[in-house]
């Protein structure tokens, strides 16, 4: 009997170290799971990374760096991989959120042009984001700042409040250019959500899911902080990440993406951070030649510069608070720490500004990885398109198994963490879109068609290392390759299954 009794007490210990072995492990398989942040200001140039500035960096890019002052994203950059080819495809806020969120080209995830209230564009519902991914493997899942991915339509009350109709006391627009998302399909996994609009920096127009954060306001109910939206949502997400008040459950994970509004337009002294405005003068006095550093660039265009370089640095600021926080809490070194943008400022350059323009100043974005010491610092040549982005994070996460079929991008999260690896082919090339518009970049090369009435009006390149301003349009016939190129970018349109393609677009030229 005692030995009975001893042969099943040996078995129950047994089963509970088996049992405590696995929970340990699963513990264990959680804390490995990394935390993401994924951070991208609007309108923020490549070449307006101090990072460029230091050492002989310079060398890596095409034209010479902007002179700003960006010490935070410096720091995430020496510490991490830097892209010196990452590219917006289609350079717009909208446009660029669709690729972004569901790793598909526009005319697969509905986000065609810029959301606004005289169009229908919209992401789609049932479109399976990276938000949704994250979701359903466990992870916290928060959105802070800039939406700019649902239909805009007159759904508000006359104070700005959200009814969901138009009827009354609904039937009155938010904003022409943006709109709340509210909850259901179209958050796309969001839990926590702290959503700033409108092109007023000093202004934001507020929702949010968390009544703490926006004064005891309700779903929906518009909140006006009338404060610098970057610092408020820079203070909103060191909460969050400090879970100050059960924003989110400590056992798991969180993927969070952080879409600011500066530097993007209007640059004026009252939607700038003054406080960094003065570094870009002299004794108080603009000098654009010494702010412009691109010979293609048109002062007359440009003349904004001071303000958009101050709100360049008040963003870099207010990243800074964050990634302080991250390292105060000890997160830093299990966090993979994104930092992009959603296209550049063309800043004078070629007389415009703004996007979306082929030229490197609007298409070239910056991108920076950094996780802790799981990588090391290099500048990669990777030409990098935004649809590659959601599924090569997944792949440096370690869920490349959940990435969704019908995403277009590519996973190059092994070339990331290993640049020696010759099993993962780099691209030859990414595809440029606009309106009216298709290209192809190879890094060395541009090729341009435009159209009119479905037909070719005008074919140029550039040549990217003998003319980095790109001050000549060199004509097809001229172009080194340009057989070559022509037969790439058709590839493309197929391949990504762009409008040009299936509306044979320009057929005779690009000979689909």
């Amino acid at each position: 009997m005692n030995n009975q009794w001893y042969k099943m007490y040996k078995i129950a210990l047994l089963l509970l170290v088996i049992i405590a072995a696995g929970c340990d492990s699963t513990q264990k398989a959680k804390e490995k799971l990394p935390n993401v942040i994924y951070i991208f200001p609007d309108q923020f140039r490549s070449y307006s990374l101090g990072f460029w500035s230091q050492d002989d960096n310079a060398k890596y890019i095409q034209g010479k760096p902007d002179p700003v002052s960006t010490p935070a994203i410096d720091k995430l950059a020496n510490g991490g991989v830097v892209f010196s080819r990452a590219v917006s495809n289609f350079p717009l806020c909208s446009p660029y959120r669709g690729m972004l969120l569901t790793g598909m080209y526009p005319d697969n995830n509905g986000l065609t042009t810029n959301c606004r209230a005289d169009r229908e564009t919209q992401l789609k519902s049932d479109a399976v984001c990276i938000t949704d991914v994250f979701a359903a493997a466990g992870y916290n899942i928060s959105y802070f700042g800039k939406c700019h991915w649902q239909k805009t339509e007159p759904l508000f009350d006359e104070n700005g409040n959200y009814e969901g109709t138009t009827e009354p006391p609904g039937g009155h627009l938010l904003n022409k250019y943006d709109t709340y998302v509210p909850p259901g399909p179209d958050r796309h996994g969001i839990d926590y959500f702290f959503q700033t609009l409108k092109d007023e920096h000093f202004n934001p127009r507020t929702f949010s899911n968390d009544p703490i954060a926006i004064e005891g306001k309700k779903e929906g109910e518009l909140y006006m902080p009338r404060r610098f939206s970057s610092e408020i949502e820079a203070e909103k997400i060191v909460d969050y990440i400090s879970n100050t008040h059960g924003q989110r459950d400590p056992n798991k994970p969180f993927f969070m993406i952080w879409s600011l509004n500066p530097p993007h337009n209007p640059w004026t002294e009252k939607s700038t951070y003054m406080e960094f405005y003065p570094q870009y003068t002299n004794n108080g006095k603009v000098e654009l030649d010494n702010l412009l550093t691109h010979k293609n660039a048109d002062f007359s265009a440009g003349k904004h510069a001071p303000y958009y370089f101050a709100n360049v640095s008040a963003v870099d600021h207010f990243i800074g608070k964050v990634l302080d926080k991250l390292d105060e809490l000890n997160l830093t070194e299990n966090t993979i720490i994104v930092f992009s943008s959603d296209h550049g400022e063309m800043l004078g350059s070629h007389g415009h500004q703004g996007k979306p323009y082929p030229e490197t100043e609007a298409f070239n974005i910056p991108f920076i990885i950094k996780w802790g010491d799981k990588l090391k610092h290099r500048v990669e040549d990777l030409i990098l398109s935004v649809p590659d982005v959601m599924p090569t994070i997944l792949g440096l996460v370690g869920i490349e198994a959940k990435i969704p079929q019908e995403v277009q991008g590519k996973n190059y999260s092994e070339i990331i963490t290993n640049p020696e690896m010759t099993t993962v082919k780099k691209p030859k090339s990414a595809l440029y879109i606009d309106f009216n518009s298709r290209g192809i970049y190879t890094g060395k090369q541009t090729l341009v068609v435009v159209q009119k009435d479905n037909n070719v009006s005008e074919v140029f390149g550039y040549d990217n290392i003998n003319d980095p301003n790109q001050l000549t349009k060199v004509p097809i016939e001229e172009i080194k390759n340009g057989v070559e190129l022509k037969t790439e970018l058709a590839r493309l349109l197929k391949e990504t299954s762009d409008f040009w393609y299936t509306n044979k677009i320009c057929a005779d030229f690009l000979n689909y």
